[in-house]
C-alpha cells in the first residue's frame, strides 16, 4: 500500500489505502476495455462478467442474494436513491439518530420538506458503555421515540463519531412489531469491511444486520480498501416491492434498448447509467486480499486487538479521555484531550506524518485501526500525543 509509506496512518474510516494489486487490477481492466474495444460486440460479455462477479462478492459479504444488491457510487447514493422512491404520505415521521452523517441527514431533511414529513431524534450519542447496556438503552430509546406516525428509522451500524456498535437486528425485530412496520435505513459506511456481516451468530448487534435492514448502504473505499467512487446497497424484499426508481436510467430497465421497458424487478432498478467499470476490478481485488488474510471474524479480532491497545494507551495519558467507557467494539477510537483544540492537535500530528482526524459532534479526535495497523504505529501515536500534551 503506497499510501502507508513514510507516514503513520489512522484514517481508515475516512478512506482506506489502495493496495498495489488493486491499482494494477484497475489498470489491467482499463487496458482490456481498450483492447476489446469500448463499444464492440466483444466487450459486452466481459462487462457483464465483471458486474456479475462484483455483485456476487458484495452480496456474499452482506449475506444477501445477488438480486438484492445494487451497485452504487457511495453510501449517500445508496441511501438516497431507494429512500426517495418509497411511497411517502404527508405527516409520516422520520426517526433519525443523533449520530448520523450530515450527508444522510441533509437528504432526509430535503425529503421531509418535499413530502411534508416530520423529523424526530433517536438519542444514542451518549451511549458509551458495554454492548449489553448499549443494546438495552437503544431499544429503550427506540420504544420511547416511536409514534404511530413513524415510517422510517435511520441508524448507523457502527457510529462514525463515537465508534459504538448498534444492535441492528434487535432494532429491526422491534420495528416489525410496530403497526406500520417502519422501514429501517442503515448507514454501513464504517461496518462493511470491518465487521462480519454474513455469519449467523448470536445477536450481538452485528451478525445478519445487512440482511434485516431495508436499506443497508456502504462504500468500498473505507474499510474494504477499494477505490473511491464505488459501493453498494443491500435492499430488503419489502423495499423492492414498494420503492420505485428516483433517478432511473438504462441500467434500471429490464430491457435497456426498449423505450417501453419496465424497471428491473430486483435491486438493479436503483442502478442508473454508465459508471467506471475498472473500479469493479479494483474493489474485487481488495476484497480478495482481505479474505486471503483471514475470514471476517478473525479480521475483526485483529482490528479489535489494535483498537483496544490504543484505547488502553490513551486512557493512561494524563488529560486524554476516550469517548467510549470500555474498549471499542471495532476500529474507531474517538477521544478528547483536556485543554487542547482537536484541530490544532491534528495539524501538529500531521507535521510529524501521523494522520488522524477531527469530528465536530462530539468535538473530538478520531483514530482508526485496521488489520494493517502495527503495534509500533500505536506507540508512535501515543508517544507523540504524550509529548504534545505534556504540561509546560
Amino acid at each position: 500500500m503506497p499510501a502507508l509509506a513514510n507516514k503513520t496512518y489512522f484514517n481508515y474510516g475516512g478512506q482506506g489505502p489502495l493496495p498495489n494489486a488493486s491499482l494494477e487490477a484497475i489498470t489491467a481492466s482499463w487496458r482490456t476495455i481498450q483492447e476489446l474495444g469500448p463499444f464492440t460486440a466483444d466487450i459486452w460479455p466481459w462487462l457483464e462478467g465483471e458486474v456479475r462477479s462484483l455483485r456476487g462478492a458484495l452480496a456474499a459479504l452482506c449475506g444477501v442474494p445477488p438480486e438484492r444488491l445494487a451497485l452504487t457510487e457511495n453510501v449517500t447514493s445508496g441511501c438516497v436513491l431507494p429512500l426517495w422512491g418509497l411511497p411517502w404520505q404527508a405527516g409520516d415521521e422520520l426517526l433519525i439518530s443523533d449520530c448520523e452523517h450530515p450527508g444522510v441527514v441533509a437528504a432526509c431533511r430535503e425529503l421531509a420538506r418535499r413530502e411534508g414529513l416530520s423529523i424526530s431524534t433517536l438519542a444514542v450519542k451518549g451511549l458509551r458503555g458495554d454492548l449489553a447496556s448499549t443494546n438495552a438503552s437503544v431499544l429503550e430509546a427506540l420504544g420511547a421515540s416511536l409514534t404511530r406516525r413513524t415510517r422510517l428509522v435511520v441508524l448507523s451500524h457502527l457510529l462514525w463519531n463515537t465508534g459504538q456498535l448498534m444492535p441492528i437486528k434487535a432494532v429491526a425485530h422491534r420495528l416489525e412489531q410496530h403497526p406500520r412496520r417502519p422501514w429501517l435505513l442503515v448507514d454501513a459506511a464504517q461496518s462493511v469491511g470491518s465487521l462480519p456481516l454474513a455469519e449467523h451468530e448470536a445477536d450481538t448487534g452485528g451478525a445478519g444486520a445487512a440482511a434485516v435492514a431495508d436499506i443497508y448502504a456502504f462504500t468500498g473505499h473505507k474499510w474494504c480498501c477499494g477505490p473511491e467512487g464505488l459501493g453498494g446497497v443491500a435492499l430488503s424484499e419489502r423495499l423492492l416491492a414498494e420503492a420505485q426508481p428516483t433517478m432511473g436510467g438504462w441500467r434500471s430497465l429490464a430491457q435497456e434498448n426498449d423505450q417501453g421497458s419496465a424497471w428491473h424487478q430486483d435491486a438493479r432498478r436503483f442502478e442508473v447509467a454508465t459508471s467506471c467499470v475498472p473500479l469493479l476490478a479494483g474493489l474485487r481485488r481488495s476484497l480478495e486480499l482481505l479474505e486471503a488474510v483471514a475470514p471476517a471474524p478473525e479480521r475483526l479480532e485483529l482490528i479489535q486487538k489494535r483498537s483496544q491497545q490504543l484505547w488502553h494507551g490513551l486512557s493512561q495519558l494524563p488529560g486524554v479521555h476516550p469517548l467510549l467507557e470500555v474498549p471499542p467494539p471495532a476500529g474507531l477510537v474517538s477521544f478528547v484531550v483536556e485543554g487542547a483544540a482537536p484541530g490544532d492537535l491534528v495539524s501538529q500530528l500531521g507535521e510529524r506524518a501521523i494522520w488522524l482526524r477531527t469530528l465536530d459532534d462530539p468535538h473530538c479526535l478520531r483514530a482508526c485501526t485496521h488489520i494493517t495497523t502495527t503495534g509500533a504505529e500505536l506507540e508512535v501515536l501515543l508517544t507523540t500525543l504524550a509529548e504534545l500534551t505534556r504540561p509546560t
